[in-house]
């Protein structure tokens, strides 16, 4: 069973995000207010969930949950200011559109920036350790899924409703053979032999 609260006393935000070591597509964020002494064995890292329960789960957060909301950066604003700083903005965007205020945030990974002054603390492996947690990362995974299966019925030939957007070699492949699209991601290694899009 995952952790209920890091922090004591406090409205706490658990924040995740989906599509950072993605090639293509926006990276998406979520955070999560759930009630005071939630329980639900279900919840875990999304990555260990199959796509099923993932999203049974989503429909049991958003109905479960105080507040929830979703951030999203494009692939242009991450060319602009690099993927760390674009989940740390996208966690940020999820923040701002709570319906209601945190008092503390709790973040997967190691990395954050200070948001509004609250408290916060990251946390390495945190969707499989935390509640809040658990299900940020699941609504940010199924939401970037969605959209990821809405961009690839424009460009089927790059395999997005499998890879989502990840480096798998048929992705390669297509990017060799047919070039990027305006969701990819040109300062990324996207061939994975060293070279850049720079020149686009």
């Amino acid at each position: 069973m995952l952790a209920q609260n890091y922090y004591t006393g406090l409205i706490e935000a658990g924040c995740d995000e989906a599509g950072r070591g993605c090639l293509a597509g926006a990276v998406y964020a979520a955070a999560v207010i759930l009630p005071e002494d939630y329980h639900n064995s279900m919840l875990n890292d999304s990555k260990q969930l199959t796509s099923k329960r993932r999203y049974a789960l989503r429909e049991e957060i958003e109905k479960d949950a105080v507040a929830w909301a979703v951030g999203t950066v494009s692939p242009e604003e991450i060319d602009g200011i690099n993927i760390l700083n674009a989940s740390i903005l996208a966690m940020h965007r999820a923040l701002d559109s709570l319906k209601i205020r945190p008092e503390a945030i709790i973040i997967d990974g190691n990395r954050f920036k200070q948001y509004r002054n609250l408290p916060h603390t990251t946390i390495v492996k945190g969707d499989g350790k935390y509640l809040s947690i658990a299900a940020a990362s699941i609504l940010a995974k199924t939401y970037r899924d969605d959209y990821m299966d809405k961009i690839a019925q424009e460009y089927p030939q790059y395999d997005w409703t499998s890879n989502k957007g990840y480096p798998t070699k048929k992705h390669r492949t297509a990017i060799r053979e047919f070039g990027i699209t305006p969701y990819h991601r040109k300062t990324f290694n996207l061939l994975g032999d060293g070279q850049l899009w720079l020149d686009f």
